[in-house]
C-alpha cells in the first residue's frame, strides 16, 4: 500500500505561483504512475498532470505551458509547479499514484486564487 501526503497550497492572487508537493510513502518501488487531480465545487474531479516511473508527463490543455510536474524518487515526492494561476485554477487539488495496480489517493490540499 501507498500513503500520499499533500501539501503547498493555499491562497494566491491572480499571476502568482505555487508549487505543490506529494510526499509518497509505503510501496513506493512499485509506483509507475503518479497524477494531480483537481476538483473545484459542483464540478468532476479532473486530471492535471501526471508523470510515469520513466518520466513520461502529460498536461491538460488547461494548464499547459503554465503548471509543472516532476518526481524525485530520491525523496519519494512529486511536485506541481504552478505558475501564472487563474481564479479557474481554484480547487482542491490531490495526488493519486498507481502502485502495481493499486490505487491510492492524498487528503487534498486546497489552492485559491483570488482575482
Amino acid at each position: 500500500q501507498v500513503q500520499l501526503v499533500e501539501s503547498g497550497g493555499g491562497l494566491v492572487q491572480a499571476g502568482g505561483s505555487l508549487r505543490l508537493s506529494c510526499a509518497a510513502s509505503g510501496s513506493i518501488l512499485s509506483i509507475n504512475f503518479m497524477g494531480w487531480y483537481r476538483q473545484a465545487p459542483g464540478k468532476q474531479r479532473e486530471l492535471v498532470a501526471s508523470i510515469t516511473s520513466g518520466g513520461t508527463t502529460t498536461y491538460r490543455d488547461s494548464v499547459k505551458g503554465r503548471f509543472t510536474i516532476s518526481r524525485d524518487n530520491a525523496n519519494n515526492t512529486a511536485y506541481l509547479r504552478m505558475t501564472s494561476l487563474k481564479p479557474e485554477d481554484t480547487a482542491l487539488y490531490y495526488c493519486g499514484a498507481d502502485s502495481a495496480g493499486n490505487w491510492a489517493w492524498g487528503q487534498g490540499t486546497q489552492v485559491t486564487v483570488s482575482s
